[in-house]
This record gives structure tokens, sequence and C-alpha cells, in this order.
């Protein structure tokens, strides 16, 4: 597993919030370290690409409306993108037990996150003393260079040992856990993508009148047995009546000029 590790790694540096070697936050934040891409290279990685979809699906739709506004992030979405996919992956427990893995670690790789941006500061601080004695080398190792050495090793070292010693151990572990806590992380990770949906109809639908669209959707999917093609068509005739035949608003009324009132 040494060169699964590596390469699982690897990839959540590149995903990192602070890795600019993918188009900045454009080609890793916002793509590599989407679960539902990431379940499905560590399952390319680890033989199983079925099962790591599955899993990142599953994960992708607890955290779908995450938002890191000014840096606060309150799950590290890095962390559950690779390391936490991984050892649900390797768990073979299900997509629930995967989603409640990830939610675990996910919380825990904020402590990581914020330890990070400590050092960033101190680096900031020896870049600002290199530029005060002019020392340009100081300043470009210090500000380009010493933080990026310390995003990769937050990055990495975690998901190597997370990743290589977990495949020894997980199933293991695992089994040792009572049936009461394997069904209570069952129960919680099937809740999780229904709190991930709730929060993202929360931000986007303005009026409570509309929630009607999604539970049409809701219907065709579990009794009506679509398929996505099918829901989505369904979708676009609901969209087009909705747009097409509103009622508009009404016109603002022209108010009348002084002029006007005075010649009447």
């Amino acid at each position: 597993m040494a060169f699964e590790a590596i390469l699982i790694g690897i990839l959540c540096y590149l995903g990192a919030l602070s890795s600019p070697w993918l188009m900045g936050v454009t080609g890793g934040w916002y793509l590599l370290s989407r679960p539902l891409v990431s379940g499905m290279l560590v399952g390319v990685i680890l033989g199983d690409v079925q099962t790591g979809i599955i899993v990142g699906v599953a994960v992708q739709a607890v955290y779908i409306a995450m938002v890191t506004p000014g840096g606060a992030m309150p799950a590290d979405l890095n962390f559950v993108a690779f390391p936490a996919i991984a050892l649900g992956i390797l768990s073979d427990k299900g997509p629930e037990v995967a989603v409640a893995l990830a939610a675990t670690i996910g919380i825990a790789g904020t402590v990581l996150f914020n330890a990070m941006l400590v050092l960033n500061s101190w680096w900031n601080h020896r870049a600002d003393v290199a530029l005060e004695k002019g020392d340009e080398r100081g300043v470009y190792l210090n500000s380009a260079i010493w933080p990026q050495v310390t995003n990769f090793l937050m990055r990495f070292i975690p998901t190597f040992i997370a990743v290589y010693y977990g495949a020894r151990y997980i199933n293991g572990f695992m089994e040792s856990l009572p049936q009461m806590v394997l069904s209570t992380m069952n129960v919680l990770g099937g809740i999780l993508p229904a709190v991930g949906i709730a929060i993202l109809l929360k931000q986007i639908i303005k009026h409570y009148s509309m929630l009607i669209y999604f539970l049409v959707g809701f219907i065709c999917i579990v009794f009506l047995k679509l398929n996505m093609v099918a829901l989505v068509m369904v979708g676009s005739l609901l969209a087009l009546i909705h747009y097409n035949y509103k009622p508009e608003p009404p016109a603002p009324e022209v108010e009348k000029s002084d002029d006007e009132e005075d010649e009447f």
C-alpha cells in the first residue's frame, strides 16, 4: 500500500486550498477536492472504482452546500476528499459508514488547517523581516517556498499514515466495534446527506412554495422509478412552465412632471 498511499497523499496536497499548482484553487480546491471527483480518483488508485464513486457521491451530498467565507472552514473538505474516502473504501462497510468517517475526519482536519494558518503567519513575519533587510532571497523563500513545504508536509504525512496503516488495521478495527456503534454510524451516515441537501435548498430557494418542485422530483425518483434522464426532462418542463407563464409584475406608474401639471 506504500505506492497507493503516496499517490493519495500527493493528490491531497495538490487539492489543498492553498496549493497553487493546478491553476490555483480552480483546479485544486474546486475540482480535485470535490468528493465526487476524488472518490473516483481514489477508487482508481485502490482498484475499486465503483465503490469509490458510490462513496464519493454520498460524501459529496453531505458537503454540497459547504462554503468557506474568509477562510472560516467548518470542515476540511480536502481531508474528507482523500484520506477519509480512502478509509471509507478500505473499511468495506458501505457508503453510510464512509460518510460518518468523513464527517469525523473532516472536523478533525480543521485543527491541522488552523495550525497551518498559524505557521503561515510566522513565515509571513520572517518575510517582512527579510524585506526590511533587503534580502530578496529570504523574501522569496519565506513567502513562496517554506509555506508550500509546510502545506505539503501537513497534507501528505497524515494522509500517508492514514492510508498506509489504515489499510492494515481498518477492517480489524471496524470488526471489533460493537454492533450498536456500527448501526449508529449507518444511521448517521444515512442522515447526513439529507442534511447537506437541506442546507443547499435553504441557500438557493427564495420562497418556500418552490419546495414543491423538489418534492415532485423526489416523487418521480422514489415512486415513479424514473431515471435521471427522464427526471431532467420533467424538470425542464416545470422550469419552462414556471418562467413562461408566471404573472408579470405590474408596470411602475409614471410620475408627471411639474410642467405637465401646470399645463393641466
